[in-house]
């Protein structure tokens, strides 16, 4: 095991100057700094790498594991990154989808090692769970950002398609179809020349900076992400934790006005009721691996304020059962419940019927394996994919019998916002 402290360097500074090399990835903690919030990490010139789109690919996968080795003084010393999309839980529910794959199912590498970023503290270091040493010199100084073109994104959904299609739902819900289903469009924009994927993101973390961002730019696309939510995380000892956020409302224009918006949210009925049946989905979820009796929710609905909206907030925690690791975790509970519905087998395919596009990497999950078993994951949210000739931007929301279409895509938009806004004239 190799920990070496370097002379601080910012992520900026690293994604500026290898953001553009392929397998390149920043796991971005962004925002105030704290405990939740506190390292990231910088990857590149991966060992190996695997994309696939078949249920086998888990098991190749499971191959690239690095071996175990004991737990570092870093969180992550190496091992895998990788990207599971909407459509690869899918396939773990054995729901067949009707549409065109976007990216692969199933896309990662492996790495020797990380550059570790301890925000709190601002120090620079890098871990390596088989005494590799840095594959790369350090960066330069952050180069500056550069402008981005005016892009027009047009929706998969418009105002009126979304809110026929919630209607819809609404009475299927009311038939007893089904409790609730997130509903969601992408917003596409053609390119006419390419982007910088390295150039983009840096716009990203400054206009939108989440706990849980984060830049994987693959061969043959480029995620780009301001997620705020985690999906799963396990420690080495297998205590897992999963914080799922469902309910939304705007920020203030004073602290005054902010405690108010965030008492209305916490009494809000549709936004409670909707995230209490994530929370016992997730429950429902974590319990197929997890040992019996231990699975508990510490968190309820609690409001947190983040960059650019409030959100209610549950957690649910568990103990991994003995003999399994975080690929089963994962192959359990994949796609996240936040983004899917209730029952969540029902909610898959009433989303597949309705929705006009695959998710792609949009509500999947990014995840990283280390060397020690622990992991780490991220709700693809508040996120771009970029490839050769288009963006894409996804959102949504939940639909229950409460929701009022005209509502939902209000806050649509308003989670949208803060990307979109990025490409205005």
């Amino acid at each position: 095991m190799l920990v070496k402290e370097l002379p601080w360097r910012s992520p900026d500074a690293f994604i500026a100057q290898y953001g553009n090399e392929p397998w390149s990835a920043l796991l971005d903690s962004g925002g105030a700094a704290n405990d939740r919030a506190r390292w990231s990490f910088f990857c590149c010139r991966p060992s190996a790498t695997l994309k696939g789109d078949t249920p086998s690919d888990w098991a190749r996968l499971a191959t690239l594991l690095p071996p175990e080795t004991q737990a570092s003084s870093l969180p992550f010393t190496g091992g895998l990154i990788g990207l599971a999309s909407y459509e690869a839980g899918l396939a773990l529910e054995k729901i067949p989808s009707r549409h065109a794959p976007f990216i692969p199912d199933l896309t990662l590498a492996r790495y020797e090692g990380a550059f570790v970023f301890d925000r709190l503290n601002k120090q620079l270091f890098w871990g390596s769970f088989c005494d590799a040493p840095p594959p790369v010199p350090l960066p330069r100084c952050s180069a500056p950002t550069v402008s981005l073109p005016p892009l027009t994104f047009t929706p998969d959904l418009d105002r009126d398609g979304f809110c026929d299609v919630v209607r819809d739902i609404i009475a299927r819900i009311n038939q007893g179809e089904l409790f609730q289903a997130n509903l969601t469009t992408q917003f596409r924009a053609i390119l006419e020349a390419p982007l910088s994927a390295s150039a983009l993101y840096r716009r990203v973390r400054r206009v939108s900076p989440a706990p849980f961002g984060a830049y994987f730019n693959t061969p043959d696309f480029a995620l780009l992400s301001a997620s705020v939510e985690r999906f799963l995380s396990m420690d080495p000892t297998g205590l897992i934790e999963t914080r799922p956020i469902k309910g939304t409302a705007p920020l203030g224009q004073s602290p005054e006005e902010d405690s108010i918006i965030a008492l209305a949210l916490a009494h809000d009925d549709k936004e409670y009721a909707e995230n209490l049946m994530i929370t016992d989905l997730m429950r429902n979820d974590i319990g197929r691996v997890a040992h019996l009796g231990s699975v508990h929710v510490p968190d309820l609905c609690k409001v947190e304020r983040f960059t650019h909206v409030h959100h209610l907030v549950s957690a649910v925690r568990g103990q991994l059962s003995d003999g399994l690791t975080a690929l089963d975790l994962l192959r359990a509970t994949l796609p996240p419940g936040s983004v899917t519905g209730a029952p969540k087998h029902q909610a898959l395919k009433v989303i597949d019927a309705t929705e006009p596009a695959s998710r792609g990497a949009y509500c999947g999950s990014l995840f990283r394996i280390g060397a020690d078993g622990a992991l780490d994951s991220s709700v693809v949210i508040r996120s771009l994919v970029l490839k050769s000739d288009c963006l894409t931007l996804g959102a949504g929301c939940g639909i229950t019998t409460l929701s009022d279409p005209e509502r939902e895509y209000e806050e649509l938009l308003l989670k949208a916002a803060p990307l979109l806004d990025m490409f205005r004239p």
